[in-house]
């Protein structure tokens, strides 16, 4: 494993160190089961809006925003603006790429 995969793991095992992060990580998993509708936007297709997010998380927007900016620069989630609006998506490519180094790496 090189150090730039060892930097970035580390990075993403500080992002999964908070529960609000990891319940975040859950929901996103599966928007249509975990969040109420949202007024724009596609689940699918843009993501989930930040206060769709709040009203489910209970905390603030700008705890909210706060979370999700660690777990986008962990590479966790993906995100996306349309007009003033910022929409996240699980990336589930990079949360398996993650789970299957920590799995080679125990």
């Amino acid at each position: 494993m090189s150090d730039v995969e060892l930097r970035v793991d580390a990075e993403v095992l500080r992002a999964l160190a908070s529960g609000a992060r990891l319940d975040i990580l859950r929901w996103l998993k599966d928007p249509a089961g975990n969040f109420g509708p949202q007024a724009v936007g596609d689940f699918d297709v843009e993501g989930v809006c930040v206060s769709v997010i709040q009203d489910r998380a209970g905390m603030s927007q700008p705890t909210v925003s706060a979370h999700l900016k660690i777990l986008h620069q962990a590479g966790l989630v993906t995100r996306r603006k349309i007009g003033p609006w910022h929409f996240y998506k699980r990336d589930e490519q990079a949360v398996r790429r993650f789970l299957d180094t920590l799995s080679a790496a125990l």
